[in-house]
Formats: structure tokens, sequence, C-alpha cells
């Protein structure tokens, strides 16, 4: 399985960011500018909630196995497999919806004046901090159920998998 790559992540958001703008500048143009819910931010803020609580789990469910403690319960590799997965399509979901959030904030900034548009911009930029916290929670997921480096495998070509 490869690795979450921050790069991809961040081309995804300025690229969303950079059409949303343009979207919002057209259909401004054109007629209203469509709402940015209020529950954007708080969906996003619960999938990383549901991410940082796996990975927590996972991590004291590793480390008890680790540390052979008799009541561990093991990690089943298919769980972690699928909670990795569901982190990095959370990431790059995130990565989308942020940027798209984000460009539309950055065109509200220009009328901040108008109550309604000010809570708008209000709701964007709570958006984006909660897609950056989902991106964060899946990393460090994803950094949990990574195994370590195995020394037979080194010059082989072989990746590590979860």
């Amino acid at each position: 399985m490869k690795e979450l790559r921050i790069r991809v992540l961040a081309g995804v958001f300025v690229v969303a960011g950079v059409l949303s703008w343009a979207g919002a500048r057209l259909w401004n143009s054109i007629g209203t500018l469509p709402s940015v819910p209020l529950a954007a931010p708080i969906v996003l803020a619960v999938i990383a909630v549901i991410l940082l609580a796996t990975a927590l789990s996972l991590r004291a469910r590793l480390k008890a196995q680790r540390e052979r403690q008799p009541d561990a319960k093991g990690v089943d590799p298919m769980m972690a497999a699928r909670a990795v997965v569901f982190g990095q399509a959370s990431a790059l979901v995130a990565a989308l919806v942020a940027g798209m959030y984000g460009g539309t904030g950055v065109f509200l900034l220009e009328s901040l004046d108008i109550p309604a548009r000010r809570d708008q911009a209000i709701y964007a930029g709570f958006s984006v901090l909660a897609g950056i916290g989902v991106i964060a929670a899946a990393i460090f997921l994803e950094r949990v159920c990574k195994l370590p480096d195995d020394d037979e495998h080194e010059g082989t070509g072989a990746a590590p998998t979860v």
C-alpha cells in the first residue's frame, strides 16, 4: 500500500481552491453565490475525530501487543488496512473539500461588510481548518499502522504493507 503524499494533497487543495475561486467569481457575476453550509466544518471535524480515535485505539492495541501484555487484543491486519484506506480516502476528499471552501472563502473576503457573506466566509474558514484536521488525523493513522522496515526485504524492492 502506498503512503499518502503531502504533495498530492497540497496539489488537490490548490487546484480545487483556484477552480472554486474562479467558479465563485463567475457564479457571483451571473447571480447569487451558493452558500457554504454550516454543517460542512462540523462533518469534517467529526471525520477527523473518528480518524484520530481509530489511530489512538490501534496505537494502544499495537503497543500492548508489542509489550506482550496478557490481556492484549490483537490487531487484525485487514482491519488495519481498511482503517488506512479509509484514512487515505478521507484525506483526499478533505483536501478537495477544503480547497473548494478555501477558494470560496478567499472570494468572500472581498465582501466582508455584508453580514451574510461574512458568516459564509467564517464557515468556509472553519471548513478549511477542519479539512486540515482530517488530513493530519489520516496521516497519523497511516503512521500508526505502518510496519517497521524488514531487514531481509531490503534491496529486493519489496515494500512493507499493512
